[in-house]
């Protein structure tokens, strides 16, 4: 659980509602700022009569060991982000106040999980950890095999070598960056067959993940079921905020390709967000058990790529199933290539323990209630305060949307990547670019692709920050908002070949 440490009253104490404003005569330079600040303080009473912290959950754990945060002076900041060549990636962890940079391995783990850990079998080969992990997945999910991987693009890059035929197409809904990197080095074509209202960031359906059907099959007509490798469905769709894929969708989804002897395998990465969506906006599962959800989704696929650093709370692991005996055995001969043995694919085993009980964790409704409530209560504030995001709010992240926050940018002059930047500048908090700059280059015309969705993503790790951190984090964005012309355009000044993303550095046009 991160600290948060007291630096002066928040925005979010309790306050007077005033029916009017209060004027103040400005004589001197100490009443106009006196007056800013008041007039700053009225805002944020006015947003927080609108967003009532009642209406969420309160954190269902109690906090047993903190880790100090520290904030550097806005003057610092700006030295490290030019350091850091105005790549949020770049920068030290030490130098982040809150890091919502990902939700990836950035969970706090139980006190379960630690007394788990010192169950670890750390044998070669046939680890106890193993059998306990496989057995779990086999009960939730419903597979009959396992992989264990050090973490989910290790399954990603075995699917695809086992999976894909050189010059086949993989259907999906939206790309998500390592995943279509492995599709496209093992030699196949992406197709983006999610529904259209996926890609505009106002659009607000219940489920904007799900897969067009008609796409899907316009695309099985001209190119033939066989040149299909397979179905890539995300449960849920990270590049278009988080949002789920309906029951009704996958079942439909299931059909078509069975009808067309084509495999489906799930990005399972945030699968239990995707269930209590389910629960929460599907008719006839109002009631239903998360776990009883989230079973019904895997019995809809042929298998699926797993990120443990997500929804199986834990900070390193991974996995695929499968339930084609054929594949598994060509899956195992690889794994040995790049993971290690089969029963311990590049983990240790008190990872395996610990992902495994937290699997079970993550099934409890009061957890994951919270969790996605504690991201959309962060949206909902940025929300009633005018900021641009991705709606419906997702589960793991809250998406802003750059192209409304910086009109005044065009696409190539990397809108995302230069608010992401101004966003640790104003308050020390690291978030990610997903936009052009994160979508990548055509490997045939060497032009950048230009996804519709231009975003910054504030991605909330799980059981880490309070509602009061979410405060800190919307007043400084807000703050930011009302200043937003003065974010300037970026160039690359450092461009690798592959996920550019990650390691690229830029400079200010």
């Amino acid at each position: 659980m991160k600290y948060f440490p007291p630096l002066g009253i928040s925005v979010s104490s309790p306050r007077k509602k005033y029916k009017k404003p209060l004027s103040i005569t400005v004589k001197n330079p100490l009443n106009i700022y006196i007056k800013n600040v008041f007039e700053n303080l009225i805002t944020s009473v006015s947003i927080i009569n609108k967003v009532n912290i009642m209406s969420y959950p309160a954190e269902p754990f109690r906090i047993k060991s903190v880790e100090t945060l520290t904030l550097l002076s806005k003057e610092e900041r700006v030295k490290k982000i030019i350091s850091a060549g105005y790549n949020t990636f770049l920068l030290n962890s030490r130098d982040v106040y809150i890091d919502l940079l990902t939700d990836s391995g950035t969970n706090a783990m139980s006190d379960k999980q630690w007394a788990g850990i010192m169950l670890g079998d750390e044998a070669y080969a046939g680890s106890e950890n193993f059998f306990h992990l496989e057995s779990t997945v086999q009960e939730l999910f419903g597979f009959r095999y396992l992989v264990p991987t050090h973490q989910g693009r290790g399954a990603e890059n075995l699917l695809s070598q086992v999976a894909i035929t050189p010059g086949q197409f993989v259907a999906g809904n939206m790309y998500f960056t390592t995943t279509r990197y492995h599709q496209e080095k093992n030699g196949a074509v992406f197709v983006d067959v999610i529904r259209d209202e996926a890609h505009d960031a106002s659009a607000i359906l219940p489920f904007k993940g799900d897969i067009d059907l008609s796409k899907l099959e316009t695309l099985i007509e001209d190119k033939g079921a066989n040149n299909i490798a397979y179905v890539c469905l995300a449960v849920t769709v990270n590049m278009a905020g988080g949002q789920p894929v309906s029951m009704s969708n996958m079942r439909a989804v299931r059909a078509l390709t069975q009808r067309h002897g084509i495999k489906v395998y799930y990005d399972a990465t945030r699968c239990v967000e995707n269930a209590y969506f389910i629960r929460e906006r599907e008719a006839g599962y109002e009631n239903t058990p998360i776990s009883d959800i989230f079973h019904e989704m895997f019995s809809y696929a042929d298998g699926c790529t797993m990120s443990g650093k997500k929804d199986c709370l834990v900070n390193i692991g991974g996995f695929l199933c499968m339930n084609d005996e054929k594949l598994f055995g060509a899956v195992r001969e690889l794994v040995v290539v790049y993971e290690g043995m089969p029963s311990y694919g590049g983990l240790a085993g008190r990872d395996m323990e610990a992902m495994a009980i937290g699997l079970r964790e993550a099934m409890q409704f009061e957890y994951i209630e919270h969790r996605v409530k504690q991201v959309r209560y962060l949206g909902d504030k940025l929300k009633a305060a005018g900021i641009p995001i991705v709606e419906p709010v997702g589960g793991h992240a809250v998406f802003l949307d750059a192209r409304r926050f910086c009109p005044h940018l065009q696409q190539e002059q990397l809108p995302a990547q230069s608010l992401a930047a101004s966003i640790y500048v104003e308050t020390g908090v690291r978030a990610m670019e997903r936009g052009i700059v994160s979508s990548g280059r055509n490997k045939e015309t060497g032009e950048n692709y230009h996804p519709k969705l231009e975003t910054v993503r504030l991605t909330i790790p799980r059981r880490v920050y309070t509602y009061a951190h979410m405060d800190r984090v919307a007043d400084g964005i807000i703050e930011l908002f009302n200043r937003r012309e003065n974010i300037r355009g970026l160039r690359f000044i450092y461009e690798p070949k592959q996920l550019r993303f990650f390691t690229a550095r830029f400079e200010y046009l």
